[in-house]
């Protein structure tokens, strides 16, 4: 099943999800039809078995996030949570790039892969907050419009990077991103 969804994910990265065919993922994976049956009624159920595994792994990153703060400390933990987002979004770009158009998908996993964006923006949101609680987050900062705004541009950054428009190391992207996640939260002056 595992080297039917590596595949899988191959096909349609090359292909796309409208040209990709059964044949081609089979022999990509070298198995037969009838193994490719035996687990999947097609290549859309084969897509949503992909889907599932994107939206898991990204509500588990969402969970990993630590609570922020100020400080060195926070600065390498941000930068931990933010390289664990581009490596999951490299595994995955492919699949969340195909959620995000709901012609696609159709409009029930559409919404699924809105709902996993919804839990990471939430739990960025919950995060923040408690830190601003703890004193760690100046309480200028609204805490909903910069963890979505956060996200987005993680998330926008690392489509534009996946899909060659942008040529940098990860290194590169993640040393430059994490900082602007951090000051985003605790670059704020006092109101």
């Amino acid at each position: 099943m595992r080297r039917l969804l590596d595949a899988g994910r191959a096909v349609f990265e090359q292909r796309g999800f409208h040209s990709a065919r059964v044949d081609d993922i089979v022999a990509m994976a070298r198995t037969s039809h009838g193994t490719f049956y035996l687990y999947f009624a097609n290549k859309e159920d084969l897509f949503k078995a992909l889907a599932r595994d994107a939206m898991t792994e990204m509500g588990d990153l969402a969970d990993e996030l630590p609570i922020l703060e100020a400080g060195e400390a926070g600065r390498r933990s941000v930068r931990a949570w933010v390289a664990r987002f581009c490596d999951l979004y490299e595994t995955h770009a492919i699949v969340l790039r195909i959620l995000s158009d709901s012609d696609v998908v159709g409009s029930e996993l559409w919404s699924e892969g809105e709902k996993a964006l919804s839990r990471l923006t939430e739990t960025i949101h919950q995060r923040t907050e408690q830190a601003r609680r703890a004193g760690s987050i100046n309480p200028a900062v609204n805490v909903t419009l910069t963890a979505t705004a956060c996200l987005l541009m993680l998330e926008r950054f690392n489509t534009f990077l996946r899909s060659g428009m942008l040529e940098l190391s990860r290194d590169e992207v993640v040393d430059t991103l994490a900082p602007i996640v951090y000051a985003a939260f605790f670059s704020v002056e006092p109101a």
